[in-house]
């Protein structure tokens, strides 16, 4: 039996070892690692093809982020299919990030297909995202495949007044840990090429602070991976790669350079403008005999490139003619749209406009999810569309992309923070983000939009939050500039797309993409400092609109109650299958949300929450003695009376306790289905509440007292009185 190849490297990150494992059990892939950390593992392959892919304009990059439901050693999935189907939110997610990462290293003029999966296979206490980076950062550089990795990526968390290195998720004992803040970072050489960021309202410094402590740990990383590709790594195929005919040249030089720095730089119009230039252009190409229309169309974007960084740097000058510090004109709006939402919010940045949508629900509208990660309910949702008419484009509509779903993930990162907790907010809130023209980051004005919208709809959120973006352009002798809200022409062109959202006291969210290998730490800290004044002024301009949240939600919103019962009590609320709760649903149209701890959701409209409300507290209430209350008679016998309070409770009256005199028989006095005053008392040793109508009306039943009776109370009188 041939036995398994394997070659094993170690390095300390974080303290603890991870270790890299080269076995021959993926030979196929042109480039296979596994990478372990704590119990957690990834597999990460890579493929490129053989052959260029015939068509293409771009760079054909895949990459794949494969969760596998045995990695958390569960069997998860529908009872009905039990096994892994379309990638969670989270995998994509985490594929964006190691995409994100390892796409500006590649030359985007080849176009050969490469494909990278990561496959998680085992998770425990360490996340898996970034460990795949570094699992496809070393499995593309001891390939064939041509990359100028390596890269090294760490992940930082802030808990309470320290950092710590590769955080874990979870304690040894399973429970959960929360952090103030988590950054993944990504970084080559000293530099930093992708940056994602959640945090409760973390000041710059504070982030600047973890960077420089990640950035050594990256190097380290970094080190690691060049000792293993001098002893691993294969030779780098030679891909052959069109250049731009001096016949190209000419003819551009010919008929669209002439106008071409006027039409670049035509305000804000300039993107609409690049593009029917662009359009002239391949056209007339495509009229030359043998003339490449796909290297054509390059060189345009190239030259586009060159003329915005050249006029940046050197003469100070963008193309809509701001200089670098200013943000476009602003408008917010807050409601006002249709009463029949919740809460809406309209934001402007220039020709970039966001319409924002928030519905409330109660409990039972959360999302579940169920991954390998993450099992729970989601409360706070965040959706963001994209449609292709707001570029001024044709494309299908429907799908939901990547894209959309890391934009969506942003915006919800920048304000889960402000948020109110459950115990004070019971709704389940989902906003929807209609980037309904875009000139430059629509992900920020979808973060400035849903804060107004949850102003509007009376959430009380802490502090508004608002985001911005900032670029950069950058030459090879080391000139730069930083610019704040970029616009078309300068994301697209650009080097650096660094969104930062947060409110006036700190950030909460970041987001940050390049084309070059990475950012200088200085060059992010001037961007950090620019970006915080950009935020304060959209800030001021979406208080002008709306000052604080509205003290009252939406009429059209739900109610929710909430009560607190014991957890022995939940039984008898959902009753045998079901068929308590069901009723209650069924009668009243309140929706009814129970947590183990007792905790019990009712939402309704119209009077149906209060009702529900009123049925259960009434199913679960605990008589104290000294309570008076109303009781039906449901049961006569010799001894007494069974008198039922509520809807669940039922106690015994005591013929003694019927009447201020001897009563022989309770029928004497009572009927089945009266309705009878009642004191309640102690509980007997049967677990039955003792209850008495003499003591909540001692004189209810004076027109029936027996002649007897009567009489002797007479003689007992005093004779003065009888006088």
């Amino acid at each position: 039996m041939k036995n398994m190849q394997k070659r094993t490297y170690t390095v300390e990150i974080g303290g603890r070892p991870l270790v890299a494992e080269f076995t021959d059990l993926a030979d196929q892939a042109q480039g296979s690692v596994i990478i372990h950390y704590g119990d957690s593992a990834v597999l990460a392959t890579c493929v490129m093809g053989k052959k260029p892919k015939e068509g293409g304009d771009f760079f054909p990059l895949t990459v794949d982020y494969e969760e596998r439901f045995y990695a958390a050693g569960k069997i998860l999935g529908s009872q009905y299919t039990r096994r892994e189907g379309r990638p969670a939110d989270t995998a994509i997610l985490s594929g964006r990030i190691i995409d994100r990462t390892i796409r500006p290293l590649f030359d985007q003029r080849m176009r050969y297909e490469v494909q990278v999966v990561a496959t998680v296979l085992a998770l425990d206490q360490f996340e898996t995202d970034i460990l795949a980076v570094n699992a496809t950062s070393l499995a593309l550089c001891v390939s064939e495949i041509p990359w100028a990795g390596p890269v090294g990526a760490v992940r930082i968390a802030r808990l309470g007044s320290e950092w710590i290195i590769m955080p874990p998720t979870k304690t040894a004992d399973e429970k959960e840990i929360t952090y103030d803040a988590i950054l993944t970072l990504c970084g080559k050489d000293g530099a930093i090429n992708m940056i994602e960021m959640e945090g409760n309202e973390l000041e710059e410094e504070l982030i600047m602070e973890a960077l420089e402590l990640a950035t050594k740990e990256i190097t380290k990383l970094e080190d690691f991976q060049k000792k293993i590709i001098a002893e691993l790594g294969k030779t780098k195929r030679v891909i052959t790669l069109a250049e731009v005919t001096p016949e190209i040249k000419a003819l551009f030089s010919t008929h669209i350079l002439p106008k071409f720095e006027q039409t670049i730089f035509a305000n804000s119009a300039g993107r609409k403008l690049e593009y029917e230039l662009m359009e002239e252009w391949l056209t007339l190409v495509k009229t030359q005999e043998g003339m490449d229309v796909t290297l054509a169309a390059y060189y345009f974007d190239e030259e586009v490139n060159q003329l915005l960084h050249r006029k940046a740097i050197l003469e100070n000058l963008r193309p809509d003619g701001r200089d670098f510090d200013t943000v476009r004109p602003l408008a917010a709006q807050a409601g006002g749209f249709s009463p029949v939402h919740h809460g809406t919010g309209i934001f402007y940045r220039g020709g970039t406009h966001v319409l924002s949508v928030l519905t409330l629900g109660g409990p039972d509208a959360a999302q579940i999810i169920e991954g390998i990660e993450v099992i729970g309910k989601k409360r706070y949702m965040h959706h963001y569309n994209f449609p292709p008419y707001s570029s001024g484009e044709v494309g299908r509509v429907g799908s939901t992309n990547r894209r959309m779903i890391g934009h969506g993930a942003l915006a919800e990162k920048a304000l889960l923070p402000v948020l109110p907790p459950q115990e004070e907010f019971p709704y389940t809130i989902r906003i929807v983000s209609e980037a309904l023209a875009s000139n430059g980051s629509t992900s920020m004005a979808s973060t400035c939009g849903s804060t107004l919208a949850l102003m509007d709809a009376g959430v009380p959120i802490r502090k508004p939050v608002a985001g911005i973006a900032s670029g950069l352009m950058m030459d090879e002798k080391g000139g730069y500039k930083v610019l704040t809200d970029i616009q078309g022409p300068e994301d697209h062109h650009g080097d650096m797309d660094f969104k930062v959202a947060g409110t006036r006291d700190g950030v909460t969210a970041i987001q940050m993409d390049v084309k070059v290998d990475g950012i200088p730490l200085p060059i992010l800290r001037e961007a950090f400092a620019k970006a915080k004044t950009a935020r304060l002024s959209i800030l001021k301009v979406m208080e002008e609109a709306i000052a604080a949240p509205r003290k009252d939600i939406s009429p059209r919103a739900p109610k929710i109650m909430v009560l607190k019962i014991k957890p022995e009590q939940i039984g008898g609320v959902i009753g045998s299958g079901g068929k308590t709760v069901k009723e209650i649903r069924d009668v009243t149209g309140a929706e009814i949300d129970i947590e183990d701890d007792g905790t019990v959701y009712v939402t309704g409209k119209n009077g149906s929450a209060e009702k529900a409300y009123e049925w259960i507290a009434d199913l679960t209430k605990e008589w104290t003695r000294g309570e008076r209350t109303q009781g039906e008679v449901v049961k006569l016998t010799d001894f007494g009376a069974f008198v039922k309070l509520g809807r669940a409770t039922e106690g015994m009256v005591h013929v003694s306790e019927i009447a201020p005199w001897k009563v022989a028989k309770p029928s004497d006095l009572l009927m089945v289905g009266e309705i009878v005053p009642i004191y309640v008392g102690e509980t007997d040793d049967r677990g039955r509440l003792a209850l008495s109508i003499k003591r909540a009306d001692a004189h209810r039943y004076d027109d029936r007292k027996p002649k007897e009776v009567i009489a002797e109370e007479q003689a007992k009188k005093d004779p003065t009185e009888q006088a």
